[in-house]
C-alpha cells in the first residue's frame, strides 16, 4: 500500500457540532470516509458557544493553551479544544479553535434574533484562518494537504504563500480549496483587507480584490494549489456562465486546469430505506411493495385523496427562486389539474409561502404543505413519494435527488450542476434513473412532469427506473477515493 496521507480539513461548520446546511454534512461524512481508507485526517473548526464541553466531551490540548492571532491593530488569543467524530472502527479527531469574543455567540454567521450577518464576520474568519496556521505550528503535526472549504477558509492559501512562506513546517504543504456554492463569497470592504495583515500589493484585480471589495472566496481561488467543486457540471458552469459563476467566471476560467468537480456522496448509514427507522416500513429493491405502505402512510398523514391510485409527488428544500420554487408556483394549478397528489416540505420566500398556502386551501385533498423542516417527515416523503420534484435553477451538487434514487423515488430535475451529473434521463426501454428538462422554463417543466406521468402508467417500466436509481453508488467511499487520488497528484507536482 502507498504511504498514508496526512490531511487537515478546515471548515466553518461540521455535523453534529454546528450546522446551517450541506457543508456541515460534507465536513463530517467526507473525513470519515477518507479515514476509513487508511489515511490520517483531522478537522479544525470554530468552537461556537452552543458546542457544549460536556455534551461533546471536549478536552483541552495540553500544548495549546493560548494562541496569539493578530487581527487589525489588536492581537487576540485563541484556545484549542479537541473531540472525536465516531465512525465505528475509526475516530476522526476534531480541533475547535475557541475565542469567546468572536465565536461565543448563538449563531454561526448571523444572529438568530435579527437574521442578519454579524458585522465582524470579516474579523472572525481572519482570526480563524490565521488561527488554523498558528495551531499547526504548535501541534507538532504537519499535514501534507490543507483542505479548505468555502469563503470562511479562503484566506488560508494566501497566508501560506505570503506571511508563512518561509516557515519550514509549511514548505511541502499543498492546499485544496472546495467551493460548495459560488453564491456565498465573503465580500468585505478595503478596511477589512487591512485587518488581515496580508501584503498591501495583494489588494488588486490579480489578487484578493473583486469589484472594489476584499473577497474571501476569490482569495481562495487565486492562491489555492487546486480548486474543487461539488460536481463536474457545476465546475464547467461556474467557468462559462457568469450568473452561476456569480461574477467570478472569468477568473475561474483562467484556473480551469486546476479545477476539478467531485460529486458529493450521501451518508448511507442515515439514508437507506432498508435501515431507516423514520419510515413506516423498511424496504429495498427486492421488496418494493413495502414502499407503497410508506406512500399510504403519507397519504393518510395528510388526509389526501385515497379514492384511486395516483402518483404522489414530493418536494423538500429551501423555498427560494434558486431552487426552482418560483417555476413550481407558476404552474402549480396546472399540476393540480393532473391526476397527482403532492406533499411539500419547505420554507423560505414569504410570497412563495403565501402562494402555496393558498394552493393547500384550494386543493386540500391533493396538496399538503408543511412549512419548516422536519427530519422524520423528510425521510417519509423520500420513502413514500413516487416522484421527487427538484427543478433548481442551479444546483452545485444537490443531495435530495440522490436520496430519492436510493429510496426508489424517481426524480424530475433541471439539467444543471450535480442534478445533471447524477440523474440519467429516461429515454425508453427501461433505461435511465429519472427525468430531466434542459430549458429552464415553466413549459418545459410541465411537459417533463407529463412525460413522467405517462411512463408511470406503465408499472413494469416504472419499476425498472426505480431499480436503476436504487442500484446507483452515491456513497462517500467513491467520492473519498477521488479526493485521495487528487491529493496524491497534487503532492507529485
Amino acid at each position: 500500500m502507498s504511504k498514508a496521507l496526512n490531511v487537515l480539513f478546515v471548515t466553518s461548520e461540521v455535523e453534529p457540532f454546528s450546522k446551517t446546511g450541506g457543508l456541515a454534512d460534507v465536513s463530517s461524512s467526507l473525513p470519515k470516509a477518507i479515514k476509513s481508507l487508511g489515511h490520517e485526517i483531522r478537522i479544525i473548526t470554530p468552537r461556537y458557544r452552543f458546542i457544549g464541553e460536556r455534551k461533546f466531551k471536549l478536552h483541552d490540548i495540553i500544548r495549546l493553551h493560548e494562541i496569539p492571532v493578530p487581527v487589525g491593530a489588536t492581537t487576540l488569543v485563541g484556545n484549542v479544544k479537541s473531540s472525536f467524530i465516531n465512525n465505528q472502527k475509526d475516530k476522526v479527531q476534531i480541533y475547535f479553535l475557541d475565542n469567546q469574543e468572536y465565536f461565543g455567540r448563538d449563531g454561526i454567521y448571523q444572529s438568530p434574533a435579527t437574521k442578519k450577518d454579524y458585522k465582524d464576520n470579516d474579523e472572525r474568519f481572519i482570526f480563524f484562518a490565521r488561527g488554523v496556521l498558528e495551531t499547526l505550528k504548535q501541534l507538532g503535526w504537519t499535514p501534507d494537504i490543507i483542505h479548505c472549504n468555502d469563503w470562511q477558509t479562503g484566506l488560508i492559501p494566501a497566508y501560506l504563500k505570503t506571511l508563512y512562506k518561509d516557515e519550514p513546517l509549511f514548505k511541502a504543504v499543498r492546499t485544496v480549496f472546495t467551493i460548495h456554492n459560488m453564491a456565498y463569497q465573503g465580500v468585505f470592504s478595503r478596511e477589512s483587507f487591512e485587518k488581515s495583515h496580508l501584503p498591501k500589493e495583494l489588494f488588486s484585480p490579480d489578487g484578493v480584490e473583486a469589484y472594489g471589495n476584499f473577497n474571501f472566496l476569490k482569495t481562495g481561488i487565486v492562491f489555492a494549489d487546486t480548486i474543487t467543486t461539488v460536481s463536474k457540471k457545476y465546475a464547467q458552469e461556474i467557468c462559462s456562465n457568469d450568473e452561476i459563476g456569480a461574477g467570478l467566471s472569468g477568473l475561474l476560467s483562467t484556473r480551469k486546469k486546476d479545477l476539478y468537480g467531485i460529486v458529493n456522496g450521501i451518508d448511507d448509514t442515515i439514508w437507506d430505506p432498508i435501515n431507516d427507522n423514520f419510515i413506516y416500513r423498511k424496504y429495498d429493491a427486492k421488496s418494493l411493495e413495502a414502499k407503497y405502505d410508506n406512500k399510504h402512510a403519507l397519504i393518510e398523514k395528510f388526509a389526501l385523496d385515497n379514492s384511486k391510485e395516483m402518483p404522489l409527488i414530493g418536494s423538500i428544500g429551501r423555498m427560494v427562486e434558486m431552487k426552482g420554487y418560483d417555476l413550481i408556483a407558476s404552474i402549480i394549478d396546472d399540476i393540480m389539474k393532473l391526476d397527482v397528489l403532492y406533499v411539500m416540505l419547505s420554507s423560505g420566500d414569504k410570497e412563495l409561502e403565501k402562494k402555496f398556502e393558498q394552493i393547500q386551501k384550494k386543493y386540500p385533498k391533493k396538496f399538503a404543505l408543511v412549512l419548516g423542516y422536519d427530519e422524520e417527515l423528510a425521510h417519509l416523503i423520500e420513502a413514500g413519494s413516487d416522484i421527487f420534484l427538484m427543478p433548481s435553477k442551479f444546483e452545485p451538487c444537490g443531495l435530495n435527488q440522490m436520496y430519492s434514487m436510493r429510496y426508489g423515488t424517481v426524480p424530475i430535475v433541471h439539467a444543471t450542476g450535480g442534478l445533471d451529473d447524477t440523474v440519467e434521463d429516461y429515454q425508453g426501454n427501461g433505461k435511465g434513473t429519472g427525468f430531466k428538462f434542459y430549458k429552464y422554463d415553466t413549459k418545459e417543466l410541465l411537459k417533463t412532469i407529463q412525460r413522467a406521468l405517462k411512463v408511470y402508467q406503465q408499472p413494469e417500466e416504472w419499476k425498472k427506473i426505480m431499480r436503476n436509481g436504487m442500484a446507483m453508488d452515491f456513497s462517500w467511499h467513491r467520492s473519498a477515493l477521488e479526493y485521495i487520488n487528487l491529493y496524491k497528484n497534487i503532492l507529485k507536482q
